[in-house]
Formats: C-alpha cells, structure tokens, sequence
C-alpha cells in the first residue's frame, strides 16, 4: 500500500477539469482560435482530456463551441459574457441560505473558516440571472438551540484533526459527577453531534472497548505519536441503534409509554426512535413503543413531560421513574 501511494505522489499533477475549462474558456473568447493539439500542450494534459472537456462545455454548460475549420481552431458562436462556473437554481439558493443558517450554531467551532470560505466561493460563483433577496431570507429564518455546548476550541480543533487523520490521543478526562480526573489512551474513532451535543467515540485502551466521550470533560488532549487503523466493522449507526440517545446498553428492553391527549401531537409529529410503534387511543392519548438497549436517557426523557407520560414496560422503568420522582418531590420541597 505504501509504495502504491508513493507512486501516485510522483505522478505530475494535473489541472482539475472545471480549472482547465475556464482556461480554455478564456482562450476561445480572446478569439485566437485555439486548437486541441495546442490546448493540450498548453495546460499539459492528453489531446482526448481536452475533447472532453469541449464535449462537456457544450452539451452540459450549453456553451456554443464550434470549430472553425478555416481557422483550424475552436470558436463561440455568438457572444458569451461569462463562464457558467455554477448553474443553480433559486430554490436551490434558498436551500443554500437554510443550510447556512443552520451551521451557525457551530461558529467559533474548527469548521467555521472552512466553512465560510466555501460558502463565499460558491456565492462567487453564482450567475448574475439568479437573483434573491439576501436582507429579505436574512430575517425569516434562524436556527437556535435550547442550550448551547460550551466547547474549548483548541481541544475541540485537536479532537477533529486527530479524528480524520487517526491519531491516538491522550486524554486528560473526568467523569460525570467525579471531582479527580484520569488519563485515558484513546484511538478517536468518530466525532459526532448528536442532538445538538458534540461526543468523541473511540476505542479506550483502559477499559479495552469502545467508549464515548463528552469534549467539554477533557482538560487536556495530546498525541501520542502514534497512528492506527480504524476497524471495518466499526459503524456507528449500529453502535446507537438500540440506543435512546449516545448511551448504549447489554439489555433487551420492549419499552411503552403512554403520552395524554395533552401532548399527544408532539409524539405524532416527530420520529423519536428507528424501533418507535405509535398506537392511537380513542380518548385522544397515544401509545409510543421501543425497543431499547439500555433506559438510562429515555428515563430522563420521560421525566422531562412533566407528568403528561406514564410508563406501562417494561417494570424497571416504571420503578426507576418513581423513585426519580419520588427525589424530585423530596428535593423541591427543602427550603
């Protein structure tokens, strides 16, 4: 594998397509007529990659390239004020706008210069016929989260760069509820927001298994100076299957709640679990059943209806949401 990628390393690297079309773009317009043959010494490319890209530019770009046999080369046959470089839609533009919009919340985040340098080249790119009130979307649409991650971004920036280039780690880590801290040996496997939450997946050489790992409880994060290979097997839509939220579980849990006619719509209207069965009541209540590998989050989720959810299964869940409540009554009523 390694002499095979140093081979590729030594190939001369060409243009990108959509680079050498704009430059051939550029010398048709300035009406020298230029051929393939000197096209293709030009930008230093085969005389069959320049034929393509003639081809694309006029059956895909709708360009009206034509060649001129008197001349011996390659012509517009009317006027063309500019190159196509992004052929977009004002739908699609406003798609655009939702998507920038929603990745605001990540400002301040590693993402946010490659970020807004993408969306500014794609703006550059735009053609002059598509045209969209940018003042007007500004004030009708935002995102905004209930409660922002409050995330250190020299860690968080770490954290990502060692991810995508498989760079163990040595983590400075404390756990939930815990004053003292430890150090973890970590091969980060996956980075992932989940639910408007960043968490770290990995394998941790301490406990010899996959754990997870909340950015905002690492103190301190290094290299090792040691690479690994991610693991085909590891897929982290399975790991969370079974899962409420990012905890997952050894049980089999068949979990069903019923939700009063009071908040019944807000089940209906979303999809809380891939395993969710709703079932209508004719009193207007609803019925809401998974299948769970540990009850640890939809306990707490539970809880947040404020009394509106009662726990039919599985009979731990039912016992585990009395005595929280039963903590919350004795709690609130200390002065």
């Amino acid at each position: 594998m390694r002499k095979q990628a140093t081979a590729r390393q030594r190939l001369p690297l060409s243009r990108p397509p959509l680079e050498r079309m704009l430059r051939i773009h550029q010398a048709i317009r300035s009406g020298s007529h230029p051929n393939a043959t000197r096209l293709a010494v030009d930008l230093e490319v085969s005389t069959k990659s320049i034929h393509r890209d003639l081809e694309f530019m006029r059956d895909r770009l709708e360009l009206p390239v034509e060649f001129d046999p008197k001349r011996n080369g390659y012509r517009y046959a009317q006027e063309v004020s500019s190159f196509p470089t992004l052929q977009i839609t004002e739908g699609e533009l406003f798609a655009l706008l939702v998507a920038e919009k929603a990745l605001q919340q990540y400002r301040g985040t590693t993402f946010e210069k490659p970020l807004l340098s993408a969306f500014r080249k794609m703006a550059a790119s735009l053609p002059d016929s598509v045209s969209l009130s940018l003042a007007d979307w500004e004030q009708t649409i935002s995102f905004r989260t209930s409660a922002e991650p409050i995330l250190d971004l020299q860690t968080f920036d770490t954290l990502a760069k060692a991810t995508a280039r498989h760079q163990q780690l040595l983590l400075t880590y404390r756990k939930p509820g815990r004053k003292e801290t430890e150090p973890r040996v970590v091969d980060p496997y996956h980075l992932a927001n989940i639910n408007g939450e960043w968490f770290l997946f990995g394998y941790c050489h301490l406990r010899k298994d996959i754990r997870t790992f909340v950015p905002s409880r690492i103190l301190e994060v290094k290299t090792t100076g040691k690479t690994f290979p991610l693991p085909r097997k590891f897929s982290l839509e399975k790991r969370l299957r079974d899962s409420f939220g990012v905890i997952t579980g050894q049980g089999e849990f068949d979990v069903l709640i019923r939700f009063d006619e009071t908040i019944s719509d807000y089940i209906r209207e979303k999809r809380w679990h891939p395993s969710q069965q709703l079932t209508e009541i004719e009193d207007g209540s609803i019925e809401l059943r998974l299948k769970l590998s540990s009850l640890v989050e939809v306990q707490r989720w539970i809880l947040a209806w404020g009394g509106h959810a009662a726990v039919l299964a599985p009979a731990e869940l039912v016992e585990s949401v009395k005595r929280a409540a039963r903590c919350i009554l004795e709690q609130s009523g200390r002065g």
